[in-house]
């Protein structure tokens, strides 16, 4: 018996398989699919996510694949300079292709001892009071502590769980795929600018070698969104939506998917929790589904690995649940949102010049845009500083970044009070750094190992009980 079982190999797994080995955590990574997915519906990490890389040591590994970008946009295509005013220290977002931010995680998730195998489809899972049965389809069963279902929106965990997924269903389907086109490059951009002055789901990227990538409305909503379009569906919906398929050809894959907006009921059930796109569901709007997927992961394998080594308060792993639900709601309310600005009927051109409006003021723009980028996100902790349930950028110290002491994934204590405040009784599951930090104007913080403060002050008393709080008893 293992102790957690990661069902599903894509982002989101792969971070909680990473967050999970940094704490010592035995983990097994069971991915349906064969071979890792050529697919690339990911197109890039987002400012939050960058600083998670940062956090973890990886940004490197990131920054030597991917490019970085500073454009607006990303709110229902709505095209704005990027704020200057945005509260981090990495004001860029990455683009990097998803198989190959999934082979930078799995390359990592291995480095630290994780197991991860392929051609593994779970058919079936139980559960009792000290443990999670998974039957896979060729009749093997593995019994793990817990388990994560990490595997998509039609998650087999999820429905083995008897979770409820409501929401609402597609009402528009959309093409996408990487294909050979043969028509001249200033023909095929000319018509795309042309086309998406009404057609804001039309577009062609070019991939180089006479690749592009191809994204246009689908004829109808497809019963079976899993089924792949043809190719001649896909040059057919070309020439209704651009007057020509540009000579498409020789694809390398293409795919559907809806705007379909669904949200699990509960992310926990006794051992079993779900993550990424197996919790929530939403159109592809601002690029955040790979990003919020690596988020939920970031926030629950701390969590699980301080339930596996027994320190973990009693609602620990319920917080969960109680954080990233309310997340994922407001994911799917600004998708909903951008889905609407994207239309073409009077209404959504008169709302969207409105909002366009509205973001030429900087702090509008700004904060549209933290809500996408992932950094507007703050949990509720209760009553106390605004710091309180917010990440904290990374901040330079005499010692050198705060970002660069946080690779172990451990809880920190960054005290500038000059050495008033310990971590007695927890040293053995905190860090303490002792630097005043010219950046904040707090005596203290303390952060979770995702990067969030618990804490501020300057109290030992209130600090003891944070430290007991999130990271259990003290040890004598």
């Amino acid at each position: 018996m293992t102790d957690v079982i990661v069902v599903g190999g894509g982002p989101t797994g792969l971070m909680l398989a990473i967050e999970l080995r940094l704490q010592g955590v035995r983990v097994l990574v069971l991915e349906r699919l064969t071979e890792p997915t050529a697919e690339s519906r990911g197109q890039g990490l987002h400012v939050r996510s960058v600083e998670m890389m940062d956090q973890r040591g990886l940004l490197d590994r990131f920054l030597a694949v991917g490019g970085q970008f500073r454009v607006g946009g990303f709110f229902g295509h709505i095209h704005k300079p990027w704020p200057e005013t945005m509260d981090t220290a990495h004001p860029y977002g990455l683009t990097v292709e998803q198989p190959v931010t999934e082979r930078l995680l799995r390359e990592y998730a291995l480095e630290l001892g994780a197991e991860v195998r392929h051609g593994q489809e779970v058919t079936g899972l139980s559960q009792d009071e000290d443990a999670v049965t998974v039957e896979l389809a060729d009749g093997t069963r593995l019994r793990s502590r817990y388990l994560v279902g990490c595997d998509g929106g039609r998650s087999t965990v999820r429905r083995q769980l008897g979770i409820d997924f409501p929401g609402e269903p597609s009402r528009v389907d959309t093409l996408l795929g990487e294909l050979s086109l043969t028509e001249a490059p200033a023909t095929i951009e000319a018509v795309v600018t042309e086309v998406r002055r009404t057609e804001l789901r039309f577009g062609a990227v070019p991939r180089g070698d006479g690749a592009y990538r191809m994204v246009v409305p689908a004829a109808d909503v497809a019963e079976d969104r899993a089924e792949a379009p043809t190719l001649e569906e896909f040059r057919q919906q070309l020439r209704a939506t651009a007057g020509t398929d540009f000579g498409a050809h020789s694809p390398r894959w293409l795919s559907r998917f809806g705007d379909a907006t669904r949200q699990a009921e509960q992310y926990r059930l006794g051992r079993a929790f779900l993550a990424g796109d197996a919790a929530h569901i939403h159109p592809p709007t601002g690029g955040q589904g790979l990003n919020i997927g690596i988020q939920d992961a970031y926030n629950l394998g701390w969590k699980l690995a301080a339930a596996v080594h027994g320190h973990a308060p009693a609602d620990l792993l319920d917080s969960y649940h109680a954080e990233r639900h309310p997340v994922g709601a407001r994911v799917l309310a600004n998708t909903r949102a951008q889905m609407t600005l994207l239309g073409s009927e009077p209404g959504a051109v008169a709302l969207r010049e409105l909002l366009s409006t509205l973001m030429d003021f900087e702090e509008v723009n700004r904060y549209v845009t933290e809500m996408v980028f992932g950094l507007g996100v703050r949990y509720d902790l209760g009553e106390g500083h605004e710091l309180l349930g917010r990440r904290l950028r990374d901040v330079r110290l005499k010692q050198g970044r705060l970002y660069e002491r946080m690779h172990g994934g451990r809880p920190l204590l960054l005290d500038a009070t000059g050495g008033a405040l310990s971590v007695t009784g927890w040293a053995d599951r905190v860090d303490r750094v002792v630097d005043p930090v010219e950046e904040l104007d707090v005596p203290a913080v303390l952060l979770r190992p995702d990067g969030y403060v618990a804490w501020v002050g300057d109290d030992q008393r209130s600090l003891d009980d944070a430290l007991a709080r999130w990271f259990g008893t003290a040890t004598t």
